[in-house]
């Protein structure tokens, strides 16, 4: 972090738009590593304003669960990115318009941290100038890992690493026929428990199975997709995490015995199933409206754009 201080410029009346979108980590076999952004997004508003004081307003997803002052996790973010470049987080106005799914696998966390950093990027205009690396490395320190949080900054299929410069990310062109469905329960499982019920050490077979199977996924997902359902098998953390969600087990079983890639989005209770085209899509999803009713299906594209801000100045036309 850096340990400079210098003078904020005075930022009332400026005012961002954040788009971030969900994501799903793993897809399967790439545990850790691999994400993937989706066309499903929260919507924040800020307004920088005069004083100290923050206030926040929820609106769907978290309403009346979620921190509304400064233990808000968007605000701690925000206040973060400041002090990381020396300035001094201003009085906010924020409104939260939440559609992604807390606790669920769809990122909502990660989302969170990505819309905090980029609000701050765009209330820092002409302030200071954030670079790809500088976004992924303070959304790293604030989430943990990257592999969620780097789809959502920058769209797309990413590969996530980190090496001793930190961490780095590969955005990859998703093939145009795979189709993401994402399946929502109503019930919630904590990453926490999930990550807690893995083991510290895998059978050597388990770990080479699964080297082979996310360097398959990679051509699956850009090259070809009818090869995404022997792609997508996993043997490094869905079966030790089934206990703590048996109703999503059960659903992954049954829709790969049908035929579909269907795996654990994330951490879990979603499921994500990644079709090789629209129709095959169609078919899943009808039978799941079938079998399982009580799952909300989500027809969803894969977002290419990542995490976008825009900047309306005190002294914009209009505002």
């Amino acid at each position: 972090m850096s340990n400079s201080v210098s003078s904020t410029p005075n930022l009332v009346g400026r005012k961002v738009v954040v788009h971030v979108p969900a994501t799903s980590a793993n897809l399967g076999p790439g545990f850790d590593t691999l994400g993937m952004a989706l066309s499903f997004y929260d919507e924040l508003i800020v307004e920088a304003v005069a004083g100290s004081d923050v206030v926040v307003e929820v609106l769907g997803e978290g309403a009346g669960d979620v921190p509304t002052d400064r233990n808000n996790l968007v605000v701690k973010c925000i206040d973060y990115t400041f002090k990381h470049y020396g300035q001094t987080m201003p009085g906010l106005k924020l409104t939260a318009h939440n559609r992604i799914p807390h606790g669920r696998g769809m990122g909502s966390s990660g989302a969170a941290v990505v819309a905090g950093i980029m609000a701050a990027k765009g209330l820092l205009e002409d302030v200071v100038k954030m670079t790809q690396a500088d976004l992924l490395q303070i959304a790293t320190e604030l989430e943990g890992h990257p592999d969620n949080v780097a789809p959502a900054l920058f769209g797309g299929l990413t590969i996530a690493w980190q090496d001793a410069s930190g961490p780095r990310h590969k955005k990859l062109f998703v093939h145009r026929g795979v189709s993401p469905l994402v399946l929502v329960p109503s019930f919630q499982v904590s990453t926490k428990l999930a990550r807690s019920l893995q083991p510290d050490a895998v059978p050597h077979e388990d770990a080479v199975f699964n080297v082979s199977r996310s360097a398959l996924l990679i051509a699956a997902l850009t090259q070809s997709p009818e090869l995404l359902l022997d792609a997508t098998e996993d043997r490094l953390h869905q079966n030790y995490r089934a206990s703590a969600m048996p109703k999503t087990d059960q659903l992954v079983q049954a829709l790969r015995e049908q035929g579909h890639a269907a795996v654990v989005s994330g951490a879990g209770p979603s499921v994500l199933v990644l079709a090789s085209d629209p129709a095959e899509r169609l078919e899943a999803a009808k039978f799941v409206a079938e079998q399982f009713p009580e799952w909300k299906a989500l027809l969803l594209a894969v977002d290419f754009k990542g995490a976008t801000v825009g900047v309306h100045h005190k002294d914009d036309a209009g505002f």
